[in-house]
C-alpha cells in the first residue's frame, strides 16, 4: 500500500534505537525526510547513515529533548514537520513510598510536558497547511496501570488527557494526534528490567525471558519494525479519520474486551 506520505516531513524522537529506531525506518521508507534525535551521538549517527544507506533523507540531532535547549535546536532542524512522533524512555520503577518530588517532577517532564511541548510548537502549523500527524508512543499502562511504574502510569496517562480535545479539534484540518501503547517488545528497556528480574530472582535470564514470553498470548515479544509499520499507517494519508485513539499493540495481552 502506498501510504501518500512520500515527501512529507517528520521528528522522530529517541530514534537511535529501538522502537523510535524502527519509526523512523518505516517513515524513511515510504519516502518520508526525517529527524531524529536521541542524546547518544554515536548510536543516533549510526542509525542516520543506516537509514541513509537506503537512499532516505535523514538529519540527525543530538539533543536531550527533555530541556527547552534541545528542543529548539529539534525545532530548527525541521521547523515545519508534517508528522510528529513523541518518543521518551520511561521513568524507572520503584516503591511509591520511596519516589521523591524531584521524581515525580523528571517523571512529568519527561514524558508529558516535553511531547505536550512539541505538539504545542507543530499543530498549529500542521492545521493551517491542512496536513499533520501526531503520535504519542506511550504505555499499555495508559489501559491498565503497571505495578512498581507509578512514575510512568502517571505521567503516560496525564499526557493522553492532555492531548484529547486539541486531537478533536485539529482533525476538521486534516490533523489527527493519536497514541500507541506498546506491551513487550524486544527493547533495550526490557532487557533490562528482564535481567534485574533474573538478579532478584537468583535465576538464568533465559527462565525468566521464557516466562514473560508465556505470558503473551502471540508467544513473543513485539518487535521493532511492526512497531514503525503500525505507526507509518497512522501517519498516512489513509488514517485521516482515526484521531483521539489509543491503540494498544501487546500481542493479546490485555484481558478486556474493549
Amino acid at each position: 500500500m502506498d501510504l501518500g506520505i512520500r515527501g512529507r516531513k517528520a521528528i522522530v524522537c529517541a530514534a537511535s534505537k529501538g522502537l523510535g529506531k524502527g519509526c523512523a525506518e518505516a517513515l524513511a521508507r515510504e519516502g518520508v525526510d526525517v529527524t531524529i534525535c536521541a542524546r547518544g551521538t554515536e548510536a543516533l549517527n549510526a542509525t542516520a547513515k543506516e537509514i541513509a544507506s537506503a537512499g532516505a533523507k535523514v538529519t540527525p540531532v543530538v539533543c536531550d529533548v527533555t530541556t527547552d535547549e534541545g528542543r529548539k535546536a529539534l525545532l530548527a532542524a525541521c521547523p515545519d514537520p508534517d508528522i510528529l512522533v513523541n518518543n521518551a524512555g520511561g521513568p524507572p520503577p520503584g516503591d511509591f513510598r520511596n519516589f521523591t518530588l524531584d521524581d515525580w517532577r523528571k517523571a512529568v517532564e519527561g514524558n508529558m510536558i516535553t511531547p505536550i511541548a512539541l505538539i504545542q510548537a507543530t499543530v498549529y502549523g500542521m492545521m493551517e497547511r491542512g496536513f499533520g500527524r501526531i503520535v504519542n508512543i506511550t504505555s499499555q499502562s495508559v489501559k491498565a496501570p503497571i505495578p512498581s511504574l507509578e512514575l510512568s502510569n502517571g505521567a503516560r496517562l496525564g499526557l493522553t488527557g492532555a492531548v484529547a480535545v486539541l486531537a478533536r479539534k485539529a482533525a476538521r484540518n486534516n490533523v489527527t494526534i493519536n497514541a500507541i501503547l506498546p506491551g513487550p517488545f524486544d527493547t533495550d528497556r526490557l532487557r533490562a528490567t528482564s535481567q534485574k528480574l533474573a538478579e532478584a530472582r537468583n535465576v538464568p535470564l533465559a527462565v525468566i525471558d521464557a516466562e514473560r514470553k508465556a505470558s503473551v498470548p502471540a508467544g513473543r515479544y513485539g518487535n521493532a519494525a511492526e512497531f514503525g509499520a503500525a505507526v507509518a499507517f497512522l501517519c498516512s494519508q489513509h488514517a485521516g479519520f482515526i484521531t483521539g485513539q489509543n491503540l494498544l499493540i501487546d500481542g493479546g495481552g490485555f484481558p478486556g474486551s474493549l
